[in-house]
């Protein structure tokens, strides 16, 4: 057990856990064990270290409320094994946390890039449907746990396949083919399911299953079982994940954005709350081509539950760059996302 340096040292502690990963939890002096699980999930080729700024904020301002857990089960190169497996692997490392904490009665989830569709495949495998449920509003569980916080931070919710979801492609319909054909060489079959280009077994592409209650994964039950669900999205300068599939829109939906006038917030550029929608209909300026109707299942699939959405704009900032990694902190030399860090606290529901 080691405390973390600098002058609020006395105020957080860190250990390893038994389980992998790294707990967080406040050492002030309390009256109770904080009963609410954060679990932190990085995303692709990262470590428990990338949350490492937002897991010391989040004891530091709710001591009393909360536990990080940063999970370890897929660092590095492990997240290039899938979606599936890597969602696996961090459900039965959040099932390991739980056994060993039973003071637990709440759990929340915050996860960056890929790791939002591990962390939505893992309580896909965690939920628990609701007991005597006479009603019909009673609302399932994770893993006997009150389901609080889903938020997930430039996530390509709708994969990375084409219409500019790479920004780094430049929006060339020939770099895009040839990313489809090629990028399971280099992020193996984590990439085939990014691209929506895996086929097992004959069945659709993994995203596109994970839109709906499947078999025994209750993806969207499990989505629903929270209190919020949160999709923080970088509308500009962010090269790897694009504006739309981390904010769960369609081209027509993306808004107008403003220079933001918060001193508080100075990066936060949009923010809007969409209800839940029954949507079967593609709308009727889609094109008939698969991709355009694999894209419009995802989106009217996970906007069957309700969404809070919050737009993030670089764009003035000296780290502009780097706005995949500093809208989260991952570096601590790239503070300037501090901002949004601050508006998730604000916001969390303990």
């Amino acid at each position: 057990m080691a405390a973390m340096g600098g002058e609020d040292a006395a105020a957080v502690r860190t250990e390893e856990s038994l389980s992998g990963g790294v707990d967080v939890w406040s050492d002030a002096v309390s009256s109770h064990a904080p009963d609410h699980l954060l679990v932190m999930v990085h995303g692709i080729l990262g470590s428990t270290g990338d949350w490492q700024y937002t897991a010391n904020e989040f004891v530091k301002q709710l001591p009393d409320d909360v536990i990080v857990h940063c999970s370890e089960r897929n660092m590095s190169m492990l997240t290039l094994d899938g979606v599936d497996i890597m969602g696996e692997r961090l459900a039965d490392e959040v099932l390991d946390v739980i056994s060993r904490k039973p003071e637990l009665t709440k759990i929340s989830f915050l996860a960056h890039s890929v790791g939002g569709l591990a962390a939505r495949y893992a309580i896909a495998k965690l939920y628990r449907e609701p007991n005597g449920a006479s009603d019909g509003r009673a609302k399932g569980t994770i893993c006997g746990l009150e389901a609080m916080n889903f938020i997930t931070v430039a996530t390509p919710h709708l994969g990375s396949r084409g219409n500019k979801q790479v920004p780094l492609l430049f929006g060339s319909v020939a770099m895009e083919k040839v990313a489809c054909r090629v990028v399971h060489w280099i992020f193996k079959r984590t990439g085939r399911h990014l691209f929506l280009t895996d086929d097992d077994e004959g069945q659709p592409p993994l995203l596109q299953r994970m839109v709906e209650d499947h078999s025994d994964l209750y993806f969207i039950s499990a989505l629903r079982a929270f209190k919020r669900r949160v999709a923080y999205a970088n509308a500009d300068c962010d090269h790897i994940v694009g504006w739309r599939t981390s904010s769960i829109r369609r081209n027509t939906e993306l808004p107008e954005l403003e220079v933001s006038s918060s001193e508080k917030y100075p990066h936060i550029v949009h923010e809007e709350h969409s209800e839940e929608i029954d949507d079967e209909k593609c709308q009727d300026s889609m094109t008939d081509c698969n991709l355009d109707i694999l894209e419009e299942k995802m989106v009217t699939g996970l906007r069957r539950v309700s969404w809070e959405k919050v737009d993030v704009s670089f764009h003035t900032s000296m780290t502009s760059f780097a706005a995949h990694s500093t809208i989260q902190v991952k570096y601590a030399f790239m503070n300037e996302g501090a901002d949004v860090i601050q508006h998730i606290i604000d916001h969390f529901q303990v």
